[in-house]
């Protein structure tokens, strides 16, 4: 822990004791920087902690863009994740919400670069432990939403090797972004050919070296956004394509599939056995990430031998899967505090139909 200074409030956060932005040191993998400082928020709950201290809940938030203006202790969680934050620390949950690496802090932010953001989760934790240690127990609990769904199994992947100091107990991931082209389900496209999405990722560090630069590839017609992206976030990058009518097809000097094709695959991983139980969620009206890509992830993480616990749900869109999920990201981390093996329905799912069926995406055994 570097610094620590308090956070203006939040209306939606109304159960934190205690609540403050800290900078704190992590190690750069992108770009091999070394040792740098890295943003983020620390709530604790109201009261006394109990013996021991707080169980914590590490978050790792979805795409809000690229610049520092982006970065939550800068600016507040957006309205859905500080309600997400406020219902953790009512159930007596301390959390520390990174901002990842280069939001708020020195450098470029590796957008996706799921190596990369699960450090900046894990030395969150490191932190918040190292700040509060007669306050925070050394159970830690990790969450993740869309962009953060990487940095959370990201994080659960490299912890044994990066981080072995960390108890870590358990991972919810919700909003699922990571590939896994090793199968065994292959999705007929996962790439996200969007003027927005795709921007930030070439600004995040996806060109290969020696690839033309994002400034090369972004046309005439789509150099709005790209300022956008340099100055500003996400909804409005959204706000000046709709007004430029910028597109996938006059965002950049070539085909959208030409810019995706050099990228590097930032979300692809290679499934492996880890060590904690996780929680997987899928809302199945979820447009942006196409269930059949989330079920995909699932399937990989399934066939090596992982505990998942893959739960759906029906009318939930990308946006409403997060909370919509918390009654049972909640009783899946209690169930782990209290001793339970947390249940595993991987031999029960099945492929889910297209964004908005009515289906459930599991095969239920009464």
């Amino acid at each position: 822990m570097l610094r620590k200074e308090t956070v203006p409030a939040q209306p939606e956060i109304t159960s934190a004791g205690l609540a403050q932005r800290i900078l704190y040191t992590s190690t750069d993998l992108r770009w091999n920087a070394g040792i740098i400082p890295v943003s983020g928020t620390l709530y604790l709950p109201k009261g006394e902690p109990p013996a021991g201290g707080w169980p914590l809940v590490a978050w790792a938030h979805g795409t809000l863009g690229v610049s520092d203006a982006c970065a939550p202790s800068w600016t507040g969680h957006k309205s859905r994740d500080a309600t997400y934050i406020q219902r953790w620390l009512e159930n007596g949950f301390a959390v520390v919400a990174t901002d990842y690496q280069g939001l708020g802090g020195p450098g470029p932010h590796p957008y996706l670069v799921w190596q990369a953001e699960g450090r900046s989760v894990l030395d969150a934790v490191r932190a918040a432990l190292s700040g509060y240690p007669d306050k925070v127990a050394p159970k830690i609990f990790i969450t993740g939403q869309s962009q953060g769904s990487g940095a959370a199994i990201g994080a659960t992947i490299i912890a044994e090797s990066y981080a072995a100091d960390v108890p870590l107990l358990a991972t919810v991931a919700t909003g699922l972004v990571s590939t896994f082209p090793d199968g065994p389900y292959r999705p007929d496209a996962t790439a996200i050919a969007s003027p927005i999405y795709t921007t930030l990722i070439m600004l995040g560090g996806s060109l290969a070296e020696g690839a033309p630069t994002v400034d090369d590839l972004v046309s005439d017609k789509g150099k709005p956004i790209l300022k956008a992206a340099r100055e500003s976030c996400a909804p409005e990058m959204r706000d000046v394509a709709r007004r430029e009518g910028i597109t996938a097809d006059n965002v950049y000097v070539e085909p959208m599939v030409q810019a995706l094709a050099r990228l590097t695959p930032v979300t692809d991983m290679r499934a492996r056995r880890l060590h904690v139980p996780m929680l997987l969620g899928t809302g199945l009206a979820d447009t942006t990430l196409v269930p059949t890509r989330q079920y995909a992830e699932v399937a990989a993480l399934c066939a090596v031998g992982n505990d998942v616990d893959w739960k759906t749900y029906p009318g939930a869109t990308h946006n409403g899967g997060l909370n919509a999920a918390f009654p049972d990201a909640l009783a899946f981390f209690r169930g782990v505090l209290a001793g339970e093996k947390p249940p595993s329905n991987c031999s029960d799912i099945i492929e889910p139909g297209p964004p908005g069926e009515a289906a459930t995406g599991i095969a239920f055994n009464d």
